[in-house]
């Protein structure tokens, strides 16, 4: 004999809620899976998924501390120390919740390449994707243009190409970014647009009667330097 369970009318509605959700992204899935079947376009987002499983990063590593010399080798080092941190999170996460890919378990969805490893959630493309363009773009903002659009196509093309569902790319980037901001809390390392001596106050001080002269101070992280002295008339 089997009894109803009876539920209150706020999980009701929270059931509602997620049934809403998972179907909303279903048709999501489908929508952007259905440009997988252009030869271009599946191409495209397989080249790009490529690059983003580690090419790009990798070659960036490599690069900045050929571009910007000893400034471009500690913040390359703390973007590998993050990448070795979000790899061994995401696949703890996806060996624990263990969420099958879309093209096993959604009618109509087909992976556009192969996947590197069976589960889904969450996005490790997408997770060091937003964790190196954010400390990137932290360090070295003149690499926006590069590092952002790249990371956004990286994202989409795990949906596009059948092998994660949004909410792995979304919970990839919420993860990624987090990673990222911690290193810099945790690690502050050279950024070209925090330097602290760029950060330049300058004040007027008033010198006994004997002196009526005023003299303006630059003051920076290497202490106070008499720049101009003039009449205070």
């Amino acid at each position: 004999m089997t009894t109803a369970v009876s539920r209150s009318p706020r999980a009701n509605r929270l059931m509602a809620w997620f049934n809403r959700a998972d179907a909303a992204e279903y048709q999501l899935c489908l929508r952007m899976n259905r440009t997988c079947r252009i030869r271009g376009v599946r191409r495209m987002f397989a080249t790009i998924s490529r690059l983003g499983d580690g090419v790009f990063w990798y070659t960036l590593l490599l690069l900045l501390p050929v571009m910007y010399g000893e400034a471009g080798l500690y913040p390359a080092l703390r973007m590998a120390l993050v990448g070795v941190a979000g790899l061994l999170l995401y696949k703890y996460l996806k060996t624990r919740l263990t969420r099958e890919r879309p093209y096993i378990t959604l009618a109509g969805v087909v992976a556009g390449t192969p996947a590197l490893d069976r589960y889904s959630f969450p996005s490790g493309h997408t997770l060091h994707a937003v964790s190196f363009t954010v400390l990137a773009c932290y360090s070295f903002p003149a690499l926006a243009w590069l590092c952002i659009p790249f990371a956004v196509l990286v994202a989409a093309s795990r949906v596009v190409l059948g092998l994660h569902y949004p909410s792995d790319v979304l919970a990839g980037a919420c993860i990624g970014a987090g990673l990222a901001v911690a290193s810099i809390r945790i690690l502050p390392i050279y950024s070209t647009h925090n330097r602290q001596d760029l950060l330049v106050t300058e004040y007027r001080v008033h010198l006994p009667l004997t002196d009526p002269d005023c003299v303006s101070w630059r003051c920076c992280s290497a202490g106070c330097l008499r720049i101009t002295a003039h009449s205070c008339g």
